[in-house]
Formats: C-alpha cells, sequence, structure tokens
C-alpha cells in the first residue's frame, strides 16, 4: 500500500523570484535580499501551489539520463530548475527541489518508486522541499552551514555537517562550498551506467559548452566564486569518480569524461581569476 499523503501546504507562499515556499506570510524573502539573488524588479510578489495550480502549472516528467527523471512544473516556476529523480534499487532519492507539487504530479512520482530521501544542493533549490518531504514521508538533507536559509522548518528536515555525507548505498552528499556555504553535490557511485555521476545543481555550474562547468558567487549577478573556494571544492571531489554531471536545467549534462571536466574547469576558471597576480 503507498504511504503518499495528499499535498496540503496549498496556500502558504512562495516567492515568485526564487521559488521558494515559507511557513507563513511574511513581507520579504531573505533569499532573494541576499546578494546572491535579486527582488524582482516589480518588488516583493508571492504565489502559492494553489494558485499555480490554478493559472495552468502542471507537473512534467521526462528522462534525464540513465535511471534519472526529471521532474518540473509546466510553465517553468521562478528560477526554472527541473530537480532528478535518482532511480536507485535501494530507494529513490530527489535531487534538488521546485516550488511546485500537486497531487497529480506526486501519484506520477510514486509510479516511478516514490521518494525514499530528498536531497538539496542550496537555498536557491529549496522549493517547496519540505511539503515533497511530507508528501513521500521522506527526509530532507540540507547542510548545517545552510540552516538559516530554510523557509518552512520540519522535523523531517535533516541538517548534516562536515565534508561528506551518505545518504544511500552508494550515494554520497559533499559540501564543495561553492556559492554558498552549504553548496552541496551527489555523488552516485553505483548509476546504471556503472561509471558513476555527479549531481550538482549549479554548485558547479554546467555551461553551454556543456564539457566545462563553471563556478559563481552569484549567477544573476555575475559575482565570480573565491579561488580559495574553488580550490577546497576541487580536493573534495578529487576522490570520487564519475563520467556525468547533471547541472541544474533541463540538458545541462556533462555526458563523458566529468572528473576530467571538472578538473580542467577549475584550472582555467583560476588562470583567469588569478591573472593580475601572476
Amino acid at each position: 500500500m503507498s504511504s503518499l499523503k495528499p499535498v496540503s501546504g496549498t496556500e502558504l507562499p512562495i516567492c515568485r523570484t526564487c521559488g521558494v515556499q515559507y511557513a507563513a506570510p511574511r513581507a520579504d524573502c531573505p533569499i532573494c535580499l541576499d546578494e546572491r539573488q535579486y527582488v524582482g524588479w516589480e518588488g516583493q510578489r508571492w504565489t502559492s501551489l494553489a494558485e499555480l495550480r490554478d493559472s495552468g502549472h502542471r507537473g512534467r516528467l521526462r528522462e534525464e539520463g540513465p535511471g534519472v527523471v526529471g521532474v518540473a512544473a509546466e510553465p517553468s516556476v521562478a528560477i526554472g530548475q527541473r530537480a532528478l529523480l535518482l532511480r536507485s534499487p535501494a530507494g529513490n532519492v530527489l535531487w534538488d527541489c521546485l516550488g511546485y507539487l500537486d497531487d497529480e504530479l506526486a501519484a506520477e512520482v510514486e509510479k516511478l518508486g516514490g521518494i525514499s530521501a530528498i536531497a538539496v544542493s542550496h537555498p536557491h533549490f529549496h522549493g517547496a522541499m519540505t511539503e515533497w518531504g511530507r508528501v513521500f514521508d521522506a527526509p530532507v538533507y540540507v547542510h548545517a552551514a545552510d540552516r538559516d536559509w530554510v523557509g518552512r522548518p520540519d522535523p523531517l528536515i535533516e541538517y548534516w555537517s562536515g565534508d561528506t555525507h551518505p545518504i544511500a548505498p552508494g550515494m554520497t552528499l559533499i559540501n564543495a562550498g561553492t556559492h554558498f556555504a552549504g553548496g552541496t553535490v551527489l555523488h552516485w557511485a553505483d548509476d546504471p551506467e556503472g561509471r558513476g555521476a555527479l549531481f550538482s545543481g549549479d554548485i558547479f555550474m554546467v555551461v553551454m559548452d556543456r564539457r566545462w562547468v563553471s563556478f559563481m558567487y552569484s549567477i544573476p549577478n555575475f559575482i565570480p566564486e573565491r579561488p580559495r573556494t574553488v580550490r577546497r571544492a576541487l580536493r573534495l571531489v578529487e576522490p570520487f569518480g564519475f563520467e556525468r554531471i547533471y547541472g541544474a536545467f533541463w540538458g545541462r549534462v556533462v555526458t563523458a569524461d566529468g572528473a576530467a571536466a571538472v578538473r580542467r574547469s577549475a584550472e582555467r576558471y583560476l588562470r583567469f581569476a588569478l591573472d593580475d597576480e601572476g
């Protein structure tokens, strides 16, 4: 019997710019006030799961790679990222989240085996993660360094600390620390291809030339990440082998030579960032 619960937080406020759901009405969105994001040009605006549904939004599922299904809203919501459902024999893991969920989308995900755990890369992609966790009765993993950014606290949120944290057989969270102090990537050692995969959101941002990634403190405001932070991230992922890198948006996937792509991308980034220092 399915343990799926109905979507209940349908009237809670969701920021229209970043798509993060909050536990109660408020005047502003702290995530958008931060220099890494921005308040929409029309000022702070709010929506809700109910309003999004009533305005014609629906869920969308599409294969994004071997054993990986993209989960998104159509039309897209806020930043427009898609989450990824990692279909593992040990239980499915939802990587990152979005600011949308309805009962039909939840039922479609349940048909694929449901969700055993949710892990998020950084606050911009928290979305309605608490609602997702409640509907699927799944823990939500957030790095402790990003605890203060959580808009809808709940006992199901598990704050982990340190550099790495296993959440399922063959799946390890890594605190790369780029973009946000708690910026996290997920390594899947035993992906269906058997070559390893890295799920990076925009902590390592897969760029238009999908042989490369980049590292930004703020993407919309074009603030580069600090070289020492990039070096630390490179050291932490170096022990992990992977061929694919899944970025934050549809089609932003490095399909081969992923570990080498991160190394050469970091080297290129540092070469430009430190040019004036010789």
